[in-house]
């Protein structure tokens, strides 16, 4: 019997895993869910009798490698740093590895003894990274095959909230996948094309270096540029291309309100508050404003020249930012603060339904023909466990895991699904899933 080990029971496992759950079933193998918390394995894979919940921990080589050796693949939806742990366990006992992750440079290293081993470590297969470059490629093939020359690449992306959820809320946003990533996004300096200059945005401009969207039949959006837009250049096949961005989407008025997060020091996670038991959510504001007399909320307004009836300030009031409720941590950093406090009224209620959002525009030439292509994906979750997020980044992998099972991916070592033997198969099952892009050309000279 064939089996599959699932790393990670969290908010991005349930569809991945209710999928491979039928698949099993279907093909008589066994999967395995482990993770830190037992009872959240075992919740996800339920009475079924294909399935099984088990304790663990990368961090336990004995225990991990047991596991690891029982499995055929492996499918990590742990924390990205931990990846490389398991990557080095997979090629030490000849197993496959799937993640949704990013390729760090030291997985990239493990590409050659990967592919000596015939093994298969596919990365970056699922939301975004993920559909993002599966629907990008499809479509640049595509004009590739009638002999367009690609001028522009834009592609955005937002995990959101849907319009009738939570209608009070002035962020229009809740924690849908790793709240950590959600408080640390954008750390670091953005690197990007822009019509033949390079671009780059160091972490205290970016929330206020934003692009306007218009996502047709979903209205107007903003969008802030994405960690390396310059390596996925030569990745999609578009060394001459003039305009390559790629970005996170949030809803209008998301990124001035972050933004004094970030003006502030919020965000910092390089040191541990002093007295933090002691603080409550206005005190912890306090911290980093100058002394003077006036409400915190009145100095801040100062400091930072806003208006105290202005968004920013309505968005910051709404999270509980200017309250005297206690913190209620014993230790943390500036930016684990701002995660639990914002945790208290960005986490999904029971019924609330996410959005996703992904939007591409591409501008291209035939001869002296100038085209553009917008594309689309817009996708709601059921309820706060089977989530548009959980869909979108569970289900192409679940996809590649079973195909790889079956015997139908022949691509080996270190590799994202940007060939069409892995984007076509994968894109062409979410399709049936309601999981589509919906494309719009036109020409434009």
């Amino acid at each position: 019997m064939k089996c599959i080990l699932v790393l990670g029971a969290g908010r991005s496992s349930s569809c991945l895993i209710d999928y491979l759950l039928k698949e099993a079933k279907l093909n008589d193998w066994h999967i395995v869910v482990g993770d830190l918390s037992v009872e959240a394995a075992r919740e996800k894979v339920g009475e079924h009798k294909n399935g099984e919940g088990i304790f663990f921990s990368i961090d336990d080589v004995a225990l991990s490698s047991t596991w690891i050796a029982k499995a055929d693949c492996v499918i990590s939806l742990l924390p990205a740093f931990l990846h490389l742990k398991v990557a080095m366990l997979c090629l030490e006992l000849n197993k496959h590895l799937l993640t949704a992750s990013y390729i760090s440079p030291e997985m990239k290293a493990m590409h050659e003894e990967a592919v000596k081993k015939n093994l298969l470590f596919l990365n970056e297969c699922g939301l975004d990274p993920g559909i993002d470059h599966m629907s990008a490629m499809l479509i640049i093939d595509k004009i590739h095959d009638k002999k367009g020359k690609l001028i522009s690449f834009e592609s955005y992306t937002g995990g959101l909230i849907a319009p009738e959820t939570d209608p009070e809320n002035p962020w229009r946003y809740k924690f849908t996948w790793n709240a950590r990533n959600v408080v640390m996004a954008g750390h670091g300096t953005a690197r990007f094309l822009e019509a033949g200059q390079f671009k780059y945005v160091p972490y205290q401009q970016l929330f206020t270096r934003t692009t306007s969207i218009e996502v047709p039949g979903f209205g107007a959006y903003e969008g802030y540029a994405n960690r390396d837009s310059l390596q996925y250049i030569d990745t999609y096949g578009l060394k001459d291309i003039r305009t390559m961005i790629r970005g996170t989407l949030r809803n209008k008025g998301y990124c001035d309100a972050w933004n004094v997060l970030v003006q502030l020091g919020c965000c910092d996670e390089g040191y541990v508050l002093e007295n933090l038991p002691a603080m409550t959510h206005q005190s912890f504001i306090e911290t980093y404003l100058r002394s003077g007399s006036g409400t915190v909320e009145d100095r801040l307004c100062q400091q930072f020249k806003l208006d105290k009836e202005g968004e920013e300030i309505k968005r910051l009031r709404w999270s509980g930012f200017f309250s005297d409720e206690k913190i209620g941590m014993m230790k943390g950093t500036p930016a684990q603060v701002v995660e639990h406090i914002l945790s208290k009224r960005w986490t999904l209620s029971p019924l609330d339904k996410d959005m996703i959002v992904m939007w591409h525009r591409f501008i291209y030439s035939i001869g002296d023909q100038l085209y553009e292509v917008q594309a689309s994906l817009v996708a709601k979750g059921d309820d706060s466990i089977s989530t548009a997020m959980a869909k979108t980044v569970g289900w192409p992998l679940a996809i590649a895991a079973k195909l790889l099972m079956l015997g139908k991916i022949t691509e080996r070592g270190v590799c994202m699904p940007i060939m069409p033997s892995l984007y076509e198969p994968i894109l062409e099952e979410l399709d049936g899933l309601g999981i589509r892009m919906h494309e719009d050309e036109r020409r434009i000279k």
